[in-house]
């Protein structure tokens, strides 16, 4: 019975510490992410581009279909390019989940104003993996459907 109770007392010791590691690594993760989000909104596309490992994957609507892998000039590319078709883009976060260890779910709205004058708002779902401190994956995704 003694074994038992040591047991059990182990146990919930050791599911405390996974836990808090667990929300340690969230909250850095959310940290990087909202410094990412900053960059993005200040069009600070190499700092931003920074934050990703030197190749990352991406999957986003915006790209040809499934994955596709991208170097930081790349990136800075894609978003300066973007940039220019949109001054005044900016992301607007509504709100971050996190999931598992690596991943953080971004639920943001995407505003600007295209070429035309006309104002856009675009609702965004991103899944970012974060390893060692850098995005590895950016998964995005949004309805790319003009009409």
């Amino acid at each position: 019975m003694r074994t038992l109770v040591i047991i059990l007392i182990l146990s919930l010791a050791t599911s405390c510490v996974e836990k808090n590691n667990y929300s340690e690594t969230a909250d850095k993760n959310i940290k990087i992410v909202k410094q990412y989000f900053e960059y993005f909104n200040n069009h600070e596309w190499q700092k931003m581009a920074e934050m990703y490992v030197e190749t990352a994957e991406f999957k986003d609507p915006s790209l040809s279909g499934g994955i596709v892998k991208m170097t930081r000039a790349e990136t800075i590319a894609k978003y300066s390019e973007l940039n220019g078709i949109f001054p005044d883009i900016h992301d607007k976060l509504i709100q971050t989940y996190p999931s598992g260890e690596k991943n953080i779910i971004v639920e943001f709205v995407s505003s600007g104003t295209a070429p035309d004058h006309s104002k856009f708002e675009l609702p965004i779902c991103t899944i970012f993996t974060i390893e060692n401190g850098k995005i590895t994956k950016d998964f995005s995704y949004f309805d790319n459907f003009e009409e």
